[in-house]
This record gives structure tokens, C-alpha cells and sequence, in this order.
């Protein structure tokens, strides 16, 4: 029998080579999606960086800039709101992360050994809070009853450990050999020292995918902040773009200049600006993260 045979032999019928149409179609539809995401995201680009009379006379976007300037970016940051709240943004998205992860790492941990005490308990407490989570005004009484109100614990306390998060990454501790860690307790480690330097180096691909899963909400978070602060400057960058994009507010910039300079500038080019800053900084991040999900995702899900 010929190699071309015996391959053909032992795939199964729905890994059979497919038909050049259906590559073709498959190919088509992937640069159609492909473009449907692009296309919008360069609109918004092009327009931040475009002159105001081009915007203008576009009806509010331009596809190619006639001439590329940063003064949509100068207003923005120099109102100030804009800084500030990029700044709130990374220390919660920093902070809180790290929280979460290191939060998120011990329980599953504990959570994945055998005969943990109450373990049981605790992981159907933490399936109900998944299924049924708590409503606003009960995670506001307890906010503000904590005294957490008006400070920047409250943007990422509230929210330190997800249930979906815990169980993926509890689910990826538990497909670890059972061998490891027979050998690391034979060897007179402790459960820190086996979780610090046999656990966490087999699941980078895990604690990588989740921590981006936690750096993504944080970063994309805007209600929290109007929800438990009352002062604007510790509003994230996300807020203040909803309050600026969504309300059209030109409170964000102060532009100077006479009236001709006011009836000539173009509020949808300092939207964009927003945006961009607003997702530029996140999306950085994926190209790292990329080869890490289908290993850290699914692995996880289905053991647990």
C-alpha cells in the first residue's frame, strides 16, 4: 500500500483533505472578516490624524488624511483629563491585575489538591456567585459599607477573583501529573514551594491567558468608577471616553484661539484620538499572549 493510501486510510472522514472551492470559500470569508474588522478600526485611526476641514467636509471621518497632524492629540492632552486618566487606568490595570492573578493563583491551587478541607464548599459558593452573580445595589452596600467608596480599591477589589477565571486555571492545576507532586513532597517541599517552582512554571501558558483576560477587563472597565467615586479625576480613561464619544462633551479639551479656530475645529477628530488611545495600549499586549490561548484556554476548560 503507498504512503498516499495508507494516509488517506487513516484520517477520519471529517479530516479528509477539503475540496479547492471549499478552501477558496473558506479563504474568502476569512479576508472578508478580516477587512470588516480592519477597515473600521484605520477609519477611526485616519480620522484622529486628519485635518479638521477634511473631517468636516467628510461628513465626520476620513479613509486617507490629506495631511497627517497630531493637533486632535495635542487638545486631548492638553486638557488634562486625558493624562490623568491614562494614568488611572494603567495603575488599576497594573494593580489590580496583579491582585487577581496572585488571588486567583493560591485559591485554584488550593482548590485543585485532593482533600483540601471545605474545598468542596467553596468551589459550589463560587460556581453559585458564577451562575447567579450579585446585583449593583448589593455590591454597592457593600462597597460603601466597607468604606471602600472614593478610592481606587473599589475600581478592582470588587471584582478580585472571577469564577470563570478560577475555574480554568483550576482545571489546568489539576492536568498536572500527580507524580510532580508526590516527587516535590518526597523531596520536603512545602505546598508554597511546589506551587512557586513546579506549578507556576508548567502553566505560563494559563496564568499568561488569564491575567490578559483580567488586564482587558480592568483596562475596559468604565462603570465601576461612576458607580462607587463621585470625583472625576480618579475617573479611568475609559469613563471619560464614554462621557466625551457616547455624550459628545467637549469638556475633555480646552481649545483656544478666536472664533474662527472654534467653528473649524472638528470634535470627531479629538473621538478618535480617544479611541485610539483607549485601545492602542491593550491590544499591544495580544501579539504575546497569542500563542499562549489554545493551550491555556482549552486545556483548562476541559479539565475542568
Amino acid at each position: 500500500m503507498s504512503a498516499a493510501a495508507s494516509e488517506h486510510t487513516e484520517r477520519p472522514a471529517w479530516m479528509e483533505k477539503p475540496k479547492p472551492v471549499t478552501q477558496g470559500a473558506k479563504g474568502l470569508a476569512l479576508i472578508v472578516t478580516v477587512l470588516v474588522v480592519l477597515v473600521p478600526f484605520w477609519v477611526v485611526i485616519a480620522t484622529s490624524f486628519a485635518p479638521d476641514h477634511q473631517v468636516i467636509a467628510n461628513g465626520g471621518y476620513a479613509v486617507w488624511p490629506d495631511e497627517w497632524t497630531f493637533r486632535a492629540y495635542e487638545l486631548v492632552f492638553s486638557g488634562g483629563q486625558i493624562p490623568r486618566a491614562l494614568a488611572v487606568s494603567g495603575l488599576v490595570t497594573s494593580v489590580g491585575t496583579a491582585f487577581s492573578l496572585a488571588c486567583t493563583v493560591m485559591l485554584a491551587y488550593a482548590l485543585a489538591r485532593p482533600g483540601v478541607v471545605g474545598g468542596k464548599p467553596v468551589m459550589l459558593m463560587i460556581l453559585f456567585t458564577f451562575l447567579f452573580p450579585a446585583g449593583m445595589i448589593p455590591s454597592f452596600l457593600v462597597v460603601n459599607g466597607m468604606g471602600l467608596r472614593n478610592t481606587y480599591w473599589a475600581l478592582f477589589l470588587p471584582v478580585l477573583i472571577s469564577a470563570f477565571n478560577l475555574v480554568v486555571m483550576r482545571g489546568f492545576f489539576q492536568g498536572i501529573p500527580a507524580e510532580l507532586f508526590e516527587s516535590a513532597k518526597i523531596d520536603g517541599a512545602g505546598e508554597l514551594r511546589t506551587l512557586l517552582t513546579i506549578v507556576l512554571p508548567l502553566s505560563k501558558a494559563v496564568v499568561a491567558v488569564v491575567g490578559l483576560f483580567y488586564a482587558v477587563g480592568y483596562w475596559n472597565d468604565f462603570f465601576r468608577a461612576i458607580l462607587y467615586t463621585d470625583q472625576s479625576t480618579m475617573w479611568p480613561l475609559q469613563t471619560w471616553m464614554r462621557t466625551y464619544v457616547v455624550q459628545s462633551q467637549n469638556s475633555l479639551i480646552q481649545v483656544s484661539g478666536g472664533v474662527n479656530e472654534q467653528i473649524q475645529f472638528a470634535p470627531q477628530t479629538v473621538n478618535m484620538a480617544v479611541v485610539v488611545l483607549a485601545t492602542v495600549p491593550i491590544l499591544c499586549v495580544y501579539p504575546f499572549i497569542q500563542r499562549y490561548f489554545t493551550k491555556g484556554v482549552l486545556t483548562g476548560a476541559v479539565k475542568s
